[in-house]
């Protein structure tokens, strides 16, 4: 298991030391936040940019990677970075 990132490792180890617990009503947690995802990339304005073709290849292949259509890639980039979780490294 050395595949595991920081996250999961840590994620492993709370596991096997019993600190998780199961969540009430798990139902009603899935669907409230299937509902925050599918309003978090509600469409309901579209706008035009331009980019080089360079950028929107790039755009294209991370998206392939990560398994969504590049322009919800990119809706996601602009909303995270809008809302302070996205943070521009040095």
């Amino acid at each position: 298991m050395n595949n595991l990132d920081i996250e999961e490792t840590e994620i492993l180890e709370a596991f096997e030391s019993g600190q998780l617990k199961k969540i009430p009503n798990l139902e009603q947690e899935l669907q409230k936040h299937k509902q925050i995802a599918q309003a978090t990339f509600k469409q309901n304005e579209e706008i035009n940019i331009r980019l080089s073709s360079k950028d929107l290849r790039a755009l294209q292949i991370r998206a392939i990677n990560e398994g969504i259509p590049y322009q919800t890639l990119v809706s996601s980039i602009l909303h995270k970075f809008i809302n302070g979780q996205l943070i521009e490294s040095q």
